[in-house]
């Protein structure tokens, strides 16, 4: 799934704006949902999006096809001003003021396909979504802040020393089962991540030893069991398997985590 929610991480000081992960998913999201219009460039909120008009026009009707979002055109120049593209975040900025209606109210959602005049549709004018969006008038009250501040206004300073400045990077590395890494950087804490209590077993020289760690719960409905893997360096490997008490019951399968 494709969406800009990335772009949150440089705006509120997570991620410097040419992190090589922001920057590769900047190309994939603008290759995916940027639309032009005669106003301006816009985004769509991720792909196979159905909340908005038919392809025909008509309404929607709790199936549609997702239409472009001003909103979005607002979030993407927070991006080109936090990376330094101060006149291509002027320019989004303007582009959000086209998408306006005539009373200068801003519409959540554009026309981005062929005019149909019979349904008042028009690209790059308000479709029949909701206007005005609150949300999106907040976001150009926002950017017109932040563009005479010359720096994104609501960015955290704090965030912004501890992983801008002083690049703090977290001792930790987690695996769960939506996100099973296959390998971690040396010198990190290997941490197991479940959603109800189990006991890891593992093993870091193909199970001649092994150890058994037992969760703690979180009290987020997340339980962790953080493996003594720091130590470890590249080539070796964690093998791990878990234990599940509540049902009394092995996982019966090896996960394997490489130190690369």
């Amino acid at each position: 799934m494709v969406s800009l929610d990335a772009l949150a991480l440089v705006r509120f000081g997570l991620r410097a704006a040419d992190d090589p992960r922001i920057a590769s998913t900047l190309r994939v999201v603008d290759a995916t949902l940027k639309v032009e219009t005669p106003r301006g460039p816009a985004w769509h909120r991720y792909q196979g999006d159905i909340y908005g008009e038919h392809t025909d026009g008509r309404p929607f009707d709790g199936t549609g096809v997702g239409r472009a979002w001003p909103l979005l055109t607002g979030e993407r120049a927070h991006y080109e001003l936090a990376a330094g593209n101060t006149k291509g975040a002027r320019q989004l900025a303007h582009a959000m003021e086209a998408m306006a209606g005539e009373s200068g109210l801003l519409p959540e959602q554009v026309w981005d396909s062929e005019d149909i005049p019979d349904r008042e549709l028009f690209i790059g004018r308000a479709s029949g979504s909701a206007m005005p969006l609150v949300w999106a008038h907040a976001e150009y009250l926002k950017l017109c802040r932040s563009l005479q501040d010359g720096q994104v206004f609501d960015r955290p300073p704090q965030t912004v020393q501890r992983y801008l400045v002083d690049r703090v990077t977290s001792t930790r590395v987690s695996w769960r089962f939506n996100n099973k890494i296959r390998a971690m950087p040396p010198g990190r804490t290997l941490r197991v991540e479940t959603l109800v209590a189990a006991r890891v077993h593992w093993s870091s020289d193909d199970w001649r030893t092994v150890r058994d760690v037992p969760t703690r719960d979180t009290t987020l409905s997340v339980h962790v069991a953080d493996l003594e893997t720091s130590g470890l360096g590249l080539g070796d490997r964690v093998a791990f398997t878990m234990y599940w008490p509540g049902a009394d019951r092995w996982e019966g399968i090896d996960y394997v985590v490489y130190v690369e």
